[in-house]
């Protein structure tokens, strides 16, 4: 699904074919989940494959590894060449990026020392699919949420989430969502929240939920299209009484939702502010609606 025989992937350095790609088994990731990494889109636009905010998500994923004590060497204009470079050599033009931070062998917990940077792409289709998705609210809850705690993107705050995820498919439902340890809504298991409620948009606090770019990106939408957009918290019982609801993220871009607890939404998904948000936003990532790019 992700590679094959011909897949090249950037591992401290150089590009390796996939089969070359050696990963230390007492590394610190593997045992204890402290690892750091990044998801970004590239779309093929008419100059070629543009990836999609690439600054903003390396800058996250230095301040990532600066938090959880891994040192790494790489300027963000180094990483976004890189990133490009990994796209020209597999010959993709609509790509996922994953850059993927490891520490190094130490299986105390004290920082471990090195580190081996990953960076892999595939063609990978939107996370959640291209139809209208079915949530439930999962009885799972954020860890750290309330504290800011998991406002980076480290490898081990995601298996709570995938957790929650299997959960919720073998109930029938497409994907969770988490609440905060005090029972308000917190986000699905790997996209923000946004809920519409006549004709405003609400959706969590920041300091509530992963403070995601694809979430940053709609708000700048919302603003452009004279949408009002209020983060406040919301309580469970909202989503089942909402006009409409829909998540945003990197990997599921914007995703509409049909049900909730198997409560569907009160407008049809085409007459609902997030559809026109999710329209906007095709145009924008793809460079469809006029917008000036910084090429790098």
């Amino acid at each position: 699904m992700y590679y094959d025989s011909h897949t090249l992937i950037f591992q401290d350095g150089e590009f390796k074919p996939v089969s070359e790609i050696w990963i230390d088994p007492f590394s610190q990731s593997l045992h204890y989940g402290n690892a750091v990494f990044e998801g970004m889109r590239a779309y093929h636009t008419k100059e070629g494959p543009r990836i999609f905010k690439p600054q903003e998500h390396f800058e996250r994923f230095l301040r990532s590894a600066a938090l959880m004590h891994i040192t790494l060497p790489y300027s963000t204009s180094e990483l976004i060449t890189i990133a490009y470079k990994l796209l020209e050599i597999n010959q993709l033009r609509d790509a996922y990026i994953r850059p993927l931070l490891m520490a190094g062998p130490n299986l105390s917990l004290t920082a471990a020392p090195g580190f081996q940077l990953l960076m892999m792409a595939w063609k990978w289709g939107r996370l959640l699919g291209n139809s209208l998705v079915h949530l439930n609210i999962s009885s799972r809850e954020r860890t750290g949420a309330q504290h800011g705690a998991t406002r980076a993107k480290v490898s081990g705050y995601y298996a709570g989430p995938v957790s929650a995820m299997a959960e919720a498919r073998s109930q029938g439902f497409h994907d969770a969502v988490l609440l905060d340890a005090e029972g308000y809504i917190s986000q699905a298991t790997g996209a923000n929240l946004f809920m519409e409620k006549a004709e405003v948009l609400y959706t969590p606090p920041e300091d509530h939920v992963f403070p995601g770019i694809t979430r940053s990106t709609v708000i700048e939408l919302a603003s452009e299209l004279g949408f009002p957009v209020v983060e406040r918290r919301i309580r469970p019982e909202e989503l089942l009484e909402a006009d409409g609801v829909f998540l945003s993220g990197t990997a599921a871009e914007i995703a509409g939702v049909a049900t909730i607890n198997r409560v569907q939404m009160r407008l049809p998904w085409d007459e609902t502010l997030g559809y026109i948000i999710s329209r906007k936003y095709h145009h924008r990532v793809t460079r469809g609606d006029g917008i000036r790019w910084t090429v790098i």
